[in-house]
């Protein structure tokens, strides 16, 4: 009897259950983090801003000399960007720049369209300041000894500029991944060895191997790339063995089903262990986690992709990303999804959870890809995303549904 299709969120659970960060770390420059994993945590020296600032060109003053809202006061100095004034002398203002400290004494900045240079000199406040005003605190940002970026956080640009605000220079981040990638099939070709016109019956090109080994790199790893095993069990194997020597991850695309001529499912099983899971996922269904064990000691993660272009990009996606960015420390590593109008009519549910792919129309709703088959590679390129349909859900125009972002799937 065959086992019942295993749902994909315990699918997910299992393999992140195996997903271990992974021992070591790189201190790298922080020109040079951008999408890397924090380590430890960012914790700031000091308080941003170091000091009080005023957040406008204008004036500082003394909010108590100026209540009737035309008070009339000389300029007793000039405070720039960068420079640091002099204590506010009774019954004067000074002349302050966005950014400048503000001068002991002062409690309010007055923006300078607020104010009237006369032709002695003096300055007139056609306002009245309340205290606090247009002045920003000292660690209203940062607080010194705060935490301001957590371990475990991918690194974007934002945080890197904040790394540097609070004086850092390099950061302690989380090791690159290290991953074999190799597809199996011998009707595989890769483009620019056959010309169109001359393939064979039967032969298609290698397009997995493109995408796949592009997700990888953008998920921050080191990618080793196999190219095309030849369907044999021996050839699988010495892949394999060499494969697990010295990489973390062993990735393959093709060979998982139960087929005669696939070869990985024994090939792994003689080096290590293997489950192959039917997962109750449209595109997908086929997939297999196990372990390739190296001569001596330790192994390396082994996932088996599908076969088909659409259920392998959809599936690493879905299951192999998240497992990534898990050996990589990152603990939110699932994700996010919005809803949003669904303009398409999905008249029969399937009884896999679908993920159908779809993109925005100019009216903010999804339209549906016309053929949502797993071998047609355009409807990813084609889509802003994919719609996370329960099983059996009919979806009729108006309704809301789940959207998942190819922008927060393939970052």
């Amino acid at each position: 009897m065959r086992a019942p299709l295993k749902p994909l969120d315990e699918a997910l659970a299992e393999l992140l259950a195996q997903a271990l960060p992974l021992a070591g770390d790189d201190t790298v420059d922080c020109f040079d983090a951008d999408g890397r994993v924090l380590r430890v945590d960012a914790v700031s020296p000091l308080q941003v801003p170091p000091q009080d600032n005023s957040a406008m060109d204008g004036y500082a003053v003394r909010s108590a000399e100026c209540t009737q809202g035309n008070a009339e006061l000389p300029v007793s100095q000039r405070i720039p960007a960068g420079a640091v004034g002099q204590p506010l002398a009774v019954g004067t203002v000074a002349r302050i720049f966005t950014g400048a400290p503000v001068p002991e004494g002062a409690d309010a900045i007055v923006m300078q369209e607020d104010c009237e240079v006369l032709e002695d000199g003096r300055v007139r406040i056609k306002a009245r300041p309340e205290a606090g005003q247009w002045i920003r605190r000292s660690g209203e940002d940062i607080r010194r000894g705060a935490t301001v970026i957590a371990a475990g956080t991918r690194l974007s640009p934002a945080e890197l500029g904040l790394a540097a605000s609070i004086g850092l220079a390099t950061l302690r981040v989380a090791r690159k991944p290290r991953v074999a990638l190799f597809s199996t099939g011998d009707e595989l070709v890769m483009p620019g060895t056959v010309a169109p016109e001359q393939m064979p019956p039967g032969s298609i090109y290698n397009s997995n191997r493109f995408f796949l080994r592009a997700l990888l790199q953008r998920m921050g790893c080191e990618v080793t790339d196999f190219g095309i095993v030849p369907d044999r069990r021996e050839a699988t194997v010495d892949a394999l063995r060499e494969a697990a020597c010295a990489h973390d991850l062993i990735l393959t695309s093709g060979g998982v089903s139960v087929g005669e001529e696939d070869h990985v499912k024994p090939a792994v099983q003689a080096l290590g262990q293997l489950d192959l899971w039917q997962i109750a996922v449209k595109p997908g269904k086929p997939f297999a986690y196990g372990r390739v064990n190296r001569e001596g000691e330790g192994f390396a993660h082994f996932i088996g992709l599908p076969g088909n272009p659409v259920s392998s990009f959809v599936t690493f996606l879905l299951l192999v990303r998240p497992f990534v960015l898990r050996l990589q420390g990152v603990q939110q590593a699932l994700p996010r999804s919005v809803e949003v109008r669904a303009d398409f009519h999905w008249p029969r549910g399937d009884k896999r959870r679908e993920f159908l792919r779809v993109r925005y129309n100019d009216s903010g709703g999804l339209e549906l890809f016309r053929n949502q088959s797993s071998g047609v590679l355009t409807s990813a390129a084609w889509g802003d995303g994919v719609v996370d349909n329960p099983p059996g859900q009919a979806i009729a125009p108006g309704d809301r549904v789940r959207f998942i972002a190819f922008s927060e799937l393939l970052s």
